[in-house]
């Protein structure tokens, strides 16, 4: 063996233990970061429609419901029934929240308009989910559609169907999960659309950041990377600006923050998208991300333009 090939195998052999241990390294941050991510925080629901109707009294009528996605998972949301054959809106969270969050958004909802309001948990979402994990949006798109045909399925004492046309709201992962059921079905009417962003990559990305606490380019693409080998192929990164390029005959409303929001800039870009270019309502003070802090005048300023909106836009 020549004194090179020694030299090499030398060499080597002394970086080949600290090679595998930093492999090893960036493999466990990853699994950690995947881990982490897909199981999103839960807590206790803030408002359930029993402890709500104890201050209202028993004219709140929403009921628990469930049915089943495209896969065969359980799916369950809170739902409140509206007129016979009247529009029905279907409302989806963010990433990290639950249905509670948008009860009160729902009663005044159903209350204003008379249409049926069904809100679910997203997977992996809300107490004790029956799936455990959630892939940031693109199959959030297809149970979206299978809670449509829920609502299909829905009858009236007379035996029509309970719902005509359809709407959804929806915020930043719940919003992606808006775009993306509305170019699966042409069912989808109406889009009210807050913190929408720009791929569910951004949902990643700020997700890995609240769980390191820190902002870390390498963090982001550990985590991305991390998530299309875990999901085995069902992860999709389709950009919001393509899903908003397929629609046609939708009417849309789209909400978004102030400079400190992150989701300004991704939401007044996807507005482009649209064609035509969609409203946008923005620098608002409250956005569906903090509605559960705000003060009841605050949130009544933010709801009555999206009720409004899904009123004209679906009768």
């Amino acid at each position: 063996m020549s004194p090179r090939s020694r030299l090499a195998r030398k060499v080597v052999k002394a970086f080949l233990p600290i090679i595998l241990v930093l492999l090893l390294a960036v493999a466990s941050v990853t699994a950690w970061l995947v881990y982490s991510i897909t199981r999103p925080p839960r807590a206790p629901y803030l408002v359930t429609p029993q402890t709500f109707a104890k201050v209202t009294g028993p004219m709140l009528k929403a009921t628990d419901v469930t049915w089943k996605n495209h896969d065969g998972t359980e799916a369950r949301g809170w739902l409140m029934k509206g007129g016979d054959g009247a529009p029905a809106v279907i409302l989806l969270h963010g990433y990290g929240a639950d249905r509670s969050w948008l009860l009160n958004l729902a009663v005044k909802l159903n209350e204003s308009t008379n249409f049926t309001v069904l809100w679910p948990d997203l997977r992996g979402h809300g107490e004790n989910p029956s799936v455990r994990w959630t892939l940031f949006g693109g199959i959030d798109g297809d149970d979206a559609t299978a809670a449509i045909e829920y609502l299909r399925g829905l009858k009236t004492n007379a035996g029509q169907p309970q719902v005509s046309r359809i709407g959804i709201y929806g915020i930043e992962l719940g919003s992606y999960a808006a775009l993306e059921a509305a170019k699966r079905t042409h069912e989808v009417r109406a889009l009210g659309l807050d913190s929408v962003p720009a791929s569910p990559d951004d949902i990643i990305s700020q997700a890995s950041d609240t769980r390191s606490g820190m902002k870390s380019a390498i963090f982001h693409r550990l985590a991305a990377l991390g998530v299309r080998v875990y999901s085995l192929g069902k992860y999709q990164s389709t950009p919001s600006c393509d899903l908003a390029r397929s629609l046609r005959e939708v009417r849309v409303m789209l909400l978004s923050g102030n400079e400190s929001d992150p989701w300004q800039r991704s939401t007044i870009e996807v507005a482009q998208c649209f064609n035509p270019p969609a409203e946008v309502k923005r620098d608002l003070f409250l956005t569906g991300a903090n509605l559960p802090a705000a003060t009841g005048e605050q949130e009544e300023s933010y709801d009555r333009p999206v009720i409004d909106f899904f009123d004209k836009a679906l009768r």
